[in-house]
């Protein structure tokens, strides 16, 4: 078996066929890639189905790992950064030997290297790449190795210069690698990266030091409070980072520091504000490439919007001209809104141009441009350029002051299709939030295609969650009627292993669209009441945010508790 070629074994798979086999030979060799990886670059292959011939072809099981959670307990067994080093996922210990499943079973001299580290046999088993990169990204005890990692393991702060990027080095941040606080700082934010955070609070107490993560709009508790000794230096150390005033202790400060991870580059932006008991840090985490893998084929669908809101949404986003507003509170989902809405309507027949503080994530072909205002270039002065530089539709990361609100009223009034967005608390809000900035009603209405507040539920784990019957006065102060409920099944959230003990997994958005025709134009620029703009929209097809919440919860996709959350009766 051992001695048959792997192009063989996959044509008898079915994997491949004689002429694509052909064609494949034809091509080698490729300098640095060995058949198989060849195969999957050229779209003829698949990672499982390389995975599975070599186990066929070297006599070994093959193992699906999609659902493997590594063991913590096997994990402590082993030296701290070896599962990174060799890259393998142990799986259990059998009759004095240790099973194992790597990517590669070919590479002889590397397993005999790791079985005179381990001081054991090693039984091999084979499984795709990409489930063993999943896994060693996010698997059990990273907390605990990445607390250990050596120094091969470590990320290098990246400072941005005029010829590129420079990576610092210890000795030019004049300090050492082996310093305890930066291997915490260090390993907090390798950790938050493989547990899906979006932000890390870093806040002292009596108690101590807290270490939080934000993990689907939520915060959780990381570790155990630190000693209040490790606050000054840990603040300082990401002081440093961004190249803060670490002298400076009594006024807010806000910063950005880019590291790299192996081959990724990481971007963070950092809030540093003074408290009774010193300073507290809040880490915003911006992966771009995470989020660009995420993200493909990103759409409105993508973003768990109802259906009955799609055609209303595309229809607006379609328009030649005029202006789409997307409204909400930080991390409420506004930029990845637009990002769906730019892909599906890029065909590369349009210029398209985007302004964001920062860029979250890339769009190709899409010009994106990040906002400096150390250098000046500020969104008023930004959107101005780019008004020079002949787009058809234009991306405003946020509309901040009201300059930058003139300037895209009047883009979307000259032919410009722009999106942008706006904090407010609902649709209607967001037109209060115009007239306080000196924006003239008319025009606004009249750049106006529609506005969409939005707000992010999360997702209940389908593993682990349970039907329950909420008490009728807990859906009585929910504002739900039984009648509303009918034979729908609620569901709870419980806590496993896939979701980390949360019972949620994951967000889905819940919007409210107002479609800005000639009758709430009208009423806008008469300055109707809220009342009777609200009536009007419902007229119109507008459902609300809580409507739209206790949708999802007869569903079965979020809790009562969730959209009690993020919602409110009215």
């Amino acid at each position: 078996m051992a001695h048959r070629r792997i192009g063989q074994i996959l044509v008898e798979r079915g994997a491949l066929t004689p002429e694509q086999l052909a064609s494949m030979v034809a091509m080698l060799p490729v300098p640095g890639m060995r058949f198989g990886e060849l195969c999957i670059s050229a779209g003829l292959l698949g990672e499982v189905e390389l995975s599975q011939a070599l186990a066929e072809q070297n006599g070994l099981m093959w193992v699906d790992l999609g659902d493997h959670r590594i063991d913590e307990a096997l994990l402590a067994t082993l030296p701290a950064d070896v599962i990174y080093r060799y890259r393998f996922i142990p799986l259990e210990y059998r009759q004095d030997c240790l099973v194992i499943a790597v990517a590669d079973p070919t590479d002889v001299l590397r397993f005999d290297e790791l079985e005179m580290l381990l001081g054991c046999p090693l039984l091999l088993r084979v499984a795709s790449e990409s489930d063993i990169a999943s896994l060693l990204k996010a698997g059990e005890g990273t907390r605990r190795v990445l607390r250990d990692v050596t120094d091969d393991f470590m990320l290098h702060l990246v400072r941005e210069t005029d010829k590129g990027e420079e990576t610092l080095s210890a000795e030019s941040l004049a300090t050492t690698d082996t310093s305890p606080i930066i291997k915490l700082v260090n390993s907090t934010l390798l950790d938050a990266l493989g547990r899906r955070a979006s932000d890390i609070h870093i806040e002292t107490g009596v108690q101590g030091v807290m270490i939080k993560y934000r993990i689907d709009g939520v915060l959780f508790q990381a570790n155990e409070p630190i000693d209040r000794q490790f606050q000054s230096p840990v603040i300082s150390r990401l002081k440093v980072m961004s190249e803060l005033d670490i002298s400076e202790r009594r006024v807010p400060q806000d910063g950005r520091f880019k590291v790299r991870f192996r081959d990724k580059s990481i971007d963070f932006r950092i809030s540093i504000m003074p408290s009774v008991y010193g300073e507290d840090a809040v880490i915003r985490i911006l992966d771009k490439e995470s989020i660009a893998s995420e993200m493909k084929g990103l759409s409105l669908e993508y973003l768990g919007i109802s259906p009955r809101e799609l055609p209303r949404i595309r229809r607006k986003i379609r328009e030649p001209y005029g202006m789409v507003l997307v409204t909400g509170p930080t991390g409420s989902g506004k930029t990845t809104t637009l990002y769906a809405a730019l892909t599906e309507i890029h065909s590369g027949e349009e210029k398209i141009i985007t302004i964001e503080d920062p860029v979250e994530y890339l769009v190709p072909g899409v010009l994106q441009i990040p906002v400096n205002e150390k250098k000046g270039l500020t969104f008023a002065r930004g959107l101005r350029s780019i008004l020079r530089h002949d787009p058809d539709t234009i991306m405003v990361g946020e509309i901040r002051d009201a300059e930058t609100a003139m300037i895209a009223v009047q883009s979307a009034l000259t032919g410009h299709l722009v999106f942008t967005t706006v904090h407010a608390n609902n649709a209607l809000d967001v037109i209060g939030r115009f007239a306080h900035m000196g924006i003239d009603p008319y025009n606004f209405v009249s750049s106006l295609n529609c506005i969409l507040a939005q707000r992010l539920v999360r997702r209940l784990c389908r593993k682990c969650r349970r039907p329950v019957r909420p008490k009728p006065e807990e859906l009585q102060d929910a504002g739900i009627s039984p009648e509303q409920c009918g034979e729908a099944v609620l569901y709870e959230p419980h806590g496993c292993e896939t979701c980390n003990g949360t019972g949620y997994l994951g967000r889905s958005a819940i919007v409210e669209l107002l479609e800005c025709n000639d009758m709430i134009r009208d009423l806008i620029i008469n300055r109707a009441t809220v009342a009777r703009l609200k009536q009007a929209a419902r007229q119109q097809g507008t459902i609300f945010l809580r409507e739209a919440a206790v949708e999802k919860l007869l569903a079965g996709e979020t809790s009562l508790r969730e959209i009690n959350r993020v919602t409110f009766v009215e």
